[in-house]
């Protein structure tokens, strides 16, 4: 008998975590403990903002922001894992991703203390240029420890939602469950298909900074989509709106008129890291760089109060069926 095969039993599972909520759709078999897989999901995404947060002063991450520089600091197996990613994908960005502007976030006032920009941090932040943080952190993957050779304050912001999605969907592999749809935020992955055969449709967001509606349809199996976007988290000044995504070399906010990113890839962790990527680098350096990843994104764009698209690759492509959302994914 097919795994796929009507003797399967849908179950919509959630929870909180990360100031947010996951939420699981599975297709399980009727044997399947639903009560330990619930219990397992959030053990997953907890132990990943307990590793990985920057606002619990006692995570790991932050008791590596804490330690002196080229001192070693002894990290478990996971947040060793996303600090690996995280410095490849910045090197392979050419820093447009970069996982060491934790405190840029806090100058400008997306930081734990909410509070808005202090003017002289954020005077600091766009008068000094910080090193590519991939020049400035040494792992060591086999001791499982890492150091960092100047200052920093390491921010996973833009990758660990994305681990804690590929991390809820191991668990759910682990259930021997065949089809699911997984979220965290702005993060979403899918496994196998729906109950007869037919693919995941995830409503992808409309960059609106006043209402949450569906921009477009695409169908996922197997893989994860991310969307980073400039209407979600922002500050005023001066009469302008500035996101949350920070771009190392400007010392501050991305400001290229880029409104989303969405990034389909094998796993959620590449697909959140390279959205927030494109954010920075806009249509033109994003587009050119996806397609030599082998990454299908779509770039969305505010021109004249219109929004342009730019899309790369299949995933994308403007006749995607459009359905009752079964999934929205909003950007983080």
């Amino acid at each position: 008998m097919s795994k796929m095969s009507t003797d399967l039993i849908r179950h919509a599972l959630n929870g909180a975590t990360m100031g947010t909520r996951w939420s699981a759709l599975v297709y399980a078999p009727p044997a399947t403990a639903i009560d330990a897989l619930k219990a397992a999901l959030s053990r997953s995404v907890d132990r990943v903002d307990l590793q990985m947060s920057t606002w619990k002063p006692e995570s790991d991450l932050m008791r590596f922001n804490a330690a002196p520089p080229d001192t070693w600091v002894s990290l478990p197996a996971e947040l060793m894992q996303v600090l690996e990613r995280g410095l490849e994908i910045g090197r392979a960005s050419g820093g447009a991703f970069d996982i060491g502007v934790g405190a840029m976030v806090n100058a400008w006032g997306f930081g734990p203390e909410r509070s808005g920009p202090d003017t002289e941090l954020v005077r600091q932040s766009l008068r000094v240029r910080l090193p590519p943080t991939h020049d400035v952190v040494e792992l060591d993957r086999p001791g499982g420890r890492a150091r960092s050779h100047a200052p920093v304050a390491l921010d996973l912001s833009g990758i660990a939602k994305g681990f804690a999605v590929d991390e809820m969907m191991r668990t759910i592999e682990a259930f021997d469950i065949p089809g699911a749809l997984v979220s965290l935020d702005g993060e979403v992955k899918a496994r196998g298909t729906r109950a007869g055969g037919a693919p995941w449709l995830v409503a992808v967001e409309k960059p609106d900074f006043a209402m949450r509606s569906p921009l477009g349809v695409i169908a996922l199996c197997n893989q994860a989509v991310a969307t980073s976007g400039d209407y979600r988290h922002w500050v005023d000044i001066g009469g302008r709106r500035l996101s949350h995504t920070m771009d190392r070399t400007r010392g501050g906010p991305a400001d290229n008129g880029t409104a989303s990113v969405s990034v389909v890839a094998e796993s959620c962790m590449d697909a959140d890291a390279w959205a927030t990527a494109f954010m920075v680098l806009g249509p033109a350096e994003g587009e050119a760089l996806a397609r030599k990843q082998g990454l299908d994104a779509l770039f969305v764009q505010r021109r004249g109060g219109e929004l342009a698209r730019t899309r790369v690759g299949d995933v994308f492509r403007a006749d995607q069926p459009r359905a009752a959302g079964l999934a929205t994914m909003p950007a983080i």
